[in-house]
């Protein structure tokens, strides 16, 4: 007769085995929080590049096109860029006529004039890109019409002229129609007719995540600032293209006679 024994061998951890598990298990944990803190940390930091790149991208690709259809205006200057500041920051005015507008009334045509600004908002402190469009012949050119936002926190708008041979700041006579400016016999090549060819340069505000929001009396400092995000584009304008290549053999600026120094046709 057999009888069950009375202690029976029961397999277990020791307390080594315990603490080299634990100290593994805390390894892993900390490898993981230190992986989503980088992750979070990142999709932050991409997030609002992201808008920003989108738009650039849709805020120039609305003045290449408006420009690249630009046309005289009916009264003054047929086209007019005045270089302007707010404060330290580049905000260029801009006013033309352009055939890139698609009727939404009746009675209008593919034609409107427009001017691009730049303001700012008093409450955010934040500089935003307008557009304003005037589909009807307006007695002041440089006014009426509905404006349209084109871009908010922007960080300055930059635009230069080019004639075919230089590049300038501004375009266009102000005074145009004036006795004073009538008086003018040899006019500046950047004060008659319209450019050939406009370069876009706009800056973007790379810390409006953290300006949206001041921070709190006694809180954390502000993260350090980062400098702009900066595009730029060459937009060229058909209409002056089209009189240079109806011109006859040997005029200035025929096909004849290219200039080297031509802008390139795609953005920087």
């Amino acid at each position: 007769m057999r009888f069950p024994p009375i202690f029976r061998r029961r397999a277990g951890f020791t307390l080594i085995e315990l603490t080299i598990s634990t100290a593994l298990m805390a390894l892993i944990l900390t490898a993981a929080y230190a992986c989503l803190t980088a992750g979070v940390a990142g999709q932050r930091l991409v997030e609002p590049r992201t808008d920003v790149f989108q738009s650039a991208r849709v805020a120039l690709g609305l003045l290449a096109a408006d420009l690249r259809c630009a046309g005289p205006l009916p009264q003054g200057a047929p086209f007019l860029g005045v270089r302007r500041l707010l404060g330290e920051v580049s905000a260029d005015n801009l006013d033309f006529a352009t055939h890139n507008y698609t009727p939404q009334h009746p009675g209008e045509g593919d034609w409107c004039e427009e001017s691009l600004f730049v303001e700012k908002d008093p409450k955010t402190g934040r500089y935003t890109l307008w557009r304003r469009r005037n589909p009807t012949l307006a007695f002041d050119p440089l006014s009426g019409g509905v404006r349209e936002e084109i871009a908010n926190g922007i960080a300055g708008l930059r635009l230069e002229y080019y004639d075919g041979f230089d590049w300038y700041d501004s375009w266009g006579d102000p005074k145009a129609g004036s006795a004073k400016s009538e008086a003018v016999t040899l006019p500046k090549p950047n004060m008659v007719g319209l450019p050939e060819a406009v370069r876009i340069t706009l800056s973007f505000d790379s810390n409006r995540r953290f300006n949206a929001k001041p921070p709190a009396p006694g809180g954390p400092e502000s993260p350090p600032t980062e400098p702009p995000l900066v595009f730029q584009t060459v937009a060229r304008l058909n209409l002056p293209a089209t009189a240079d290549s109806d011109a006859p053999t040997g005029a200035t600026g025929s096909p004849s006679s290219p200039n080297p120094s031509a802008p390139p046709s795609g953005g920087r």
